[in-house]
């Protein structure tokens, strides 16, 4: 199965969380909160404005993000594949290296 986003929506796949503290302490698995970090998995085409014009997308498949913490919608397609569909406005920055 493919999800293919429409219009200014991003598909996300959030990045493991961190299961030790930088203090040392290890976190338990219901106590982690999910990362705000995530790999752009796939890009929809752009918005569209009231006069007609497409709205160039930002991020790129691949691009590695920071998103809003409450933002998008959680899809799981089967027990490994969970993703986050959010709008581009909810990508708060993008990790370079």
């Amino acid at each position: 199965m493919k999800l293919v986003p429409l219009e200014d929506r991003v598909v996300l796949k959030q990045l493991a969380a961190e299961t030790t503290t930088a203090s040392g302490i290890v976190i338990p698995g219901k106590e982690k909160e999910k990362p705000q970090q995530a790999e752009v998995i796939a890009v929809g085409p752009g918005k569209t404005t009231d006069d007609g014009k497409k709205v160039p997308m930002e991020v790129k498949v691949g691009d590695k993000v920071v998103f809003s913490k409450y933002s998008g919608t959680e899809v799981k397609l089967s027990e490994d594949e969970e993703y986050v569909i959010v709008r581009q406005s909810d990508i708060l920055a993008v990790i370079s290296d």
